[in-house]
C-alpha cells in the first residue's frame, strides 16, 4: 500500500552513502578529543556554542501513573513503537546509556560526560510550571544540587499537556493557565537556577527560553514583569528566547531579545514530502512524512533575518512512539547529512554571531526518544550523531570562508554523500519554496477545526504541486 502522492521531492538512496570519518579533523579528534589535538592537526575550535535542548522525564510521577497507567515513563511508548513502512527505523532502542532512570543523579553525570566530551555545550531543560505547580521537577532540581560540571538554560514548556502530546485544547491532561500575579511567582520560583553560576547568561543576563509566548494572555506585558522581578531579586536583567512558532516570526512582536529556530515548527510543509513514498506495512498509517535533505535546503536557504535568531537542528524527528497510526516522520536521516547541516549553521553563526556572547545553535534534541530526535547513542546508528558535532567542533582555515560559500559547500556535500548527479540534486535543493508565515499562521489557527484544517490542507497540497 502506497501513501497518497501529494508532493514530490527525490528520496535519496540511503545505502549509497559516504563515509565521513575519514575526514581529517575526525581522525584528529576521535578517542581523547581537545584542543591540543586540534593544535597538532592543524584545527583551531569553532566559536559556535550548541545548546541541546533536554527533557527532563524517564522517571516515575503520579500524574503519569494516573494518566497512562501505573509506572509509567516515556520509555514505555519508546518500546512498544513499530515500523510503519519498509525502512522506517523503530523502535529507538538506546545503546551506551541504556533505559536509563532520571531519579539517578549519576545518570545525569553521565549524561553530561558523554554530552561535553563530544562537543555539546550545555542543557536547555524544559521546565514545567504550571500556575505554580511543578512536574517533572525531581531530575532538574537533583541537577541543581549537585556538582555536575554542565552549563544550562531553562525552556519554560508552557503549553497544555494532553492526551496526543501536541500541547492541544482538547483531551487535556494539565491544563496552563495564567494567574494574576503568575509573572512574579514564575520568576521566583525559577530564580535558584537563574542564580546558579553554571546558569548561561548573555551580556551577564539569564538565558530564559519561552517555548509558547504567544499563549499567554498579554505576552509583552509578562516579559516586562518578568525583567522587573528579575532585577528585584538582584539579577541584571533577563535575556528572554522565545521559540520560532507558527504564531510568531519576529521576537521583537512581544519585546524578547532573540528568538530560537526550532524544527520541524515550520519545516513539515508539503514542499518537504518524500517522492517516492516508501512502502506501507502499517494500513492504518494517516501520518505526516518530511524528507530530510529538504528540511536541510529549507534550513540553509532561510535568509538573515533583522533580529538575533539562535539557529535549530535536528538529528530527525519520529514521534511514532507517541502516536503510531498518526505520527510526524522525517525520513532519510542520517549522521553524515546532519554533519554537513551542522557544519553550515556553525558557520552562519561563526558570521552573523562574530564576536557576540551568544554564538549558539539549540539542538532539538539530547534526549527526545519519543519523538524520534536525540543526539543520545542508539542501537541503529551508535555515536554517529555526537561524532558529527566532535567532527564540525574544530575548523581549519580552509574552513573560514562567507556564509554563502559555506551554502555552496554543504549543497556539494550532500550531493556527495546521495551519490546522485550534482546538477539534479543542486537544482532540487535551490528550488526549495518555503511556506509562506501567513500561511503557516493560518494552518495553525484552522487546527482547531479538523474538519475545515483537513480540506484546507488537501487544496493547498494540490495547489502547491501544480505550481512548484
Amino acid at each position: 500500500m502506497h501513501l497518497p502522492r501529494q508532493c514530490s521531492f527525490l528520496m535519496f538512496d540511503m545505502k549509497n552513502t559516504t563515509d565521513m570519518t575519514d575526514a581529517p579533523a575526525f581522525k584528529a579528534l576521535s578517542g581523547h578529543r581537545g584542543d591540543a589535538a586540534a593544535d597538532d592537526a592543524g584545527y583551531t575550535r569553532d566559536t559556535s556554542k550548541l545548546i541541546a535542548f533536554y527533557l527532563p522525564q524517564y522517571h516515575r510521577v503520579a500524574e503519569n501513573s494516573e494518566w497512562w497507567g501505573p509506572g509509567f515513563t516515556e520509555w514505555t511508548n519508546v518500546a512498544r513503537a513499530r515500523p510503519n513502512f519498509d525502512g522506517h527505523h523503530q523502535p529507538h532502542i538506546p545503546r551506551e546509556l541504556g533505559f536509563y532512570d532520571l531519579d539517578r543523579v549519576e545518570t545525569m553525570r553521565e549524561q553530561a560526560a558523554l554530552a561535553r566530551e563530544y562537543g555539546v555545550y550545555a542543557f536547555c531543560f524544559y521546565y514545567y510550571w504550571f500556575s505554580g505547580r511543578r512536574i517533572l521537577e525531581r531530575p532538574l532540581d537533583n541537577f541543581l544540587a549537585s556538582d555536575i560540571d554542565m552549563p544550562f538554560c531553562l525552556c519554560w514548556a508552557n503549553e497544555n499537556w494532553t492526551r496526543t502530546w501536541d500541547g492541544d485544547t482538547k483531551s487535556v491532561l494539565l491544563e496552563q493557565k495564567y494567574a494574576e500575579g503568575d509573572e512574579e511567582r514564575f520568576i521566583r520560583d525559577i530564580h535558584p537556577f537563574l542564580s546558579d553560576p553554571r546558569y548561561i547568561r548573555v551580556d551577564d543576563k539569564p538565558l530564559l527560553v519561552v517555548y509558547r509566548i504567544k499563549e499567554l494572555p498579554d505576552p509583552a506585558g509578562s516579559i516586562q514583569k518578568w525583567r522587573k522581578e528579575a532585577e528585584r531579586l538582584g539579577l541584571p536583567g533577563l535575556h528572554i528566547s522565545v521559540v520560532d512558532f507558527y504564531d510568531i516570526s519576529d521576537p521583537r512582536e512581544v519585546g524578547a531579545d532573540a528568538m530560537v529556530e526550532f524544527p520541524p515548527h515550520k519545516f513539515n510543509g508539503p514542499q518537504n514530502c518524500p517522492d517516492p513514498l516508501p512502502e506501507l506495512t502499517n494500513p492504518n498509517f494517516r501520518g505526516g512524512l518530511i524528507d530530510y535533505s529538504r528540511v536541510i535546503a529549507q534550513s540553509m536557504l532561510r535568509p538573515q533575518p533583522p533580529f538575533t535568531l539562535y539557529r535549530g537542528i535536528i538529528p530527525s524527528w519520529d514521534n511514532t512512539a507517541r502516536r503510531q497510526d498518526t505520527g510526524t516522520i522525517i525520513v532519510n536521516a542520517t549522521p553524515a547529512f546532519f554533519g554537513s547541516w551542522l557544519k553550515f549553521l556553525r558557520a552562519y553563526t561563526r558570521e552573523t554571531r562574530s564576536g557576540a556572547s551568544d554564538p549558539f545553535i539549540f539542538v532539538n534534541a539530547w534526549n527526545e526518544w519519543g519523538e524520534g530526535c536525540h543526539l543520545e547513542p542508539d542501537v541503529q546508528w551508535g555515536l554517529g550523531y555526537l561524532d558529527e558535532v566532535a567532527r564540525t567542533s574544530y575548523i581549519s582555515s580552509e574552513d573560514m570562508i562567507p556564509v554563502e560559500k559555506a551554502r555552496d559547500a554543504a549543497f556539494r556535500r550532500i550531493e556527495q554523500i546521495a551519490s546522485r548527479d550534482s546538477v539534479q540534486i543542486k537544482a532540487n535543493l535551490s528550488k526549495h519554496v518555503p511556506m509562506q508565515p501567513r500561511v503557516q499562521r493560518l494552518a495553525h489557527a484552522l487546527q482547531k477545526y479538523p474538519l475545515i484544517h483537513k480540506i484546507t490542507r488537501k487544496l493547498y497540497r494540490a495547489a502547491h504541486a501544480l505550481l512548484h
